[in-house]
Order: structure tokens, then sequence, then C-alpha cells
């Protein structure tokens, strides 16, 4: 139940908003940047399912990276930073403690001002949430 996915290494980025939530992991490819952890009582609610605002936190985490890396990836230099413009989220089914919980991004389309992308989130590969992303991006 505690193993990791292949590919799969602690994640890179760090924040004050996602510590509490540790260990989280991640796996870069080359049109997206996934997320994933194993569920535990620190992303429960009272009910232990994984509350939906940590799912959308992490969504909105690997969507912005996965946009960034795509612009990258274009040969652009890398954008001082992405700022989330719109993020809507549909949940499909609850996670609960000890599944794996993994959020798949794809980028749609990315340009000068604005990047798009959307996700699946699942937990022990069965959908839990779809979400959808714009982000402005930082010169």
């Amino acid at each position: 139940m505690s193993e990791i996915p292949e590919g799969f290494t602690p994640h890179y980025r760090k924040s004050p908003v996602t510590d509490p939530w540790e260990p989280l992991y991640s796996r870069k490819g080359e049109a997206a940047v996934e997320i994933g952890f194993r569920a535990t009582a620190a992303h429960c609610n009272s009910r232990g399912f994984v509350h939906g605002g940590v799912i959308a936190a992490l969504a909105d985490n690997a969507l912005g990276l996965s946009v960034g890396a795509a612009i990258m990836g274009q040969g652009s230099p890398a954008p001082s930073g992405l700022v989330t413009v719109s993020l809507s989220l549909d949940y499909l089914a609850t996670a609960r403690i000890g599944q794996w919980v993994q959020v798949t991004p794809r980028v749609l389309k990315t340009g000068r001002n604005l990047g798009f992308a959307d996700a699946i989130v699942s937990a022990d590969d069965a959908p839990v949430a779809r979400a959808s992303a714009s982000f402005r991006v930082m010169a």
C-alpha cells in the first residue's frame, strides 16, 4: 500500500501551502508534470475523504507547472511566473486514506500571455475529479 508508482520522486517544488501535505511526489514527462501522494489523515476531512481543497490546490499546482514546462519546451524563455486566472473542478467520486492520489495534466494551449490545461485526478487509477485552468504568463 505504501508503494510509489514508477518515475515519481519527491516533489521538487516546496511551498508553505503544501508543507502539511508532505510527502508529495512528482513525475516530469515531456508534456506534463504529474503530482501524486499517498492519502493520509492530513489530506482528509472529518469523514476520512481527501478534502476537495487539497485536490483543487494540487491540481492547480500540477496544471501550472505543466503549462510552464510546455512554454519552456517550445524554446521560449522560462516565464517569471504563472498566475491562475481560472480554476474549475468537477468532483466525480471520493478518495480515501491509503489510496494513491494522482493529478495527470494535459496542456491544451500556450500563448504569449495565457496558457490552458486540464487534468484528471485519480485515486488508485479511478477518476475522482476533473480540473481545468487558465494561467496568465508573467514576463
